[in-house]
């Protein structure tokens, strides 16, 4: 049995059709320049680029320790990870540093979290809800915390 809890991102289909990752144009348009040393005209063609995956899963699961120890949210959330940086999208270390509202991606948003003095993780601002919220656009679907907002 495989007792290993499950990864907190998720890999995007990134061959449909239709989908664009902002691919291309940076390798291509140097490959074949004049530069006075080699490595001017040789680079690498997939540098620094990541593209398809989805942090919605660990969105998720910040919001539901919410109330909980940060050392021990942040240990499970990192062991669960490729990298720790997609969590501090989220969360504040300090007070001062919080948001109410995060966007992620082009419709998606999510309540700030941060790490107050008891190191607790804690809610920027509970009163916000996907009932009340406007989208800036008819044309998409709209989320707050996984909730649709702004449809008939």
């Amino acid at each position: 049995m495989n007792k290993e809890k499950a990864k907190l991102f998720r890999k995007v289909n990134t061959k449909a059709h239709g989908v664009h990752h902002n691919f291309g144009g940076d390798f291509k348009n140097t490959r074949n320049s004049k530069g006075e040393t080699l490595e001017q005209t040789k680079g690498k063609m997939f540098g620094g680029k990541e593209r398809g995956l989805d942090y919605t899963p660990l969105y998720r699961f910040l919001l539901s320790k919410v109330g909980s120890d940060w050392n021990e949210v942040f240990s499970e959330a990192k062991a669960r990870l490729d990298k720790a940086e997609p969590i501090f999208i989220l969360v504040a270390l300090h007070e001062n540093e919080k948001q109410d509202l995060v966007r992620i991606g082009e419709s998606s948003y999510f309540s700030g979290l941060y790490v107050d003095e008891n190191t607790i993780l804690q809610v920027s601002n509970p009163s916000l809800q996907a009932k009340e919220m406007e989208p800036f656009c008819s044309c998409c679907t709209h989320t707050f915390n996984g909730k649709l907002f702004g449809t008939e």
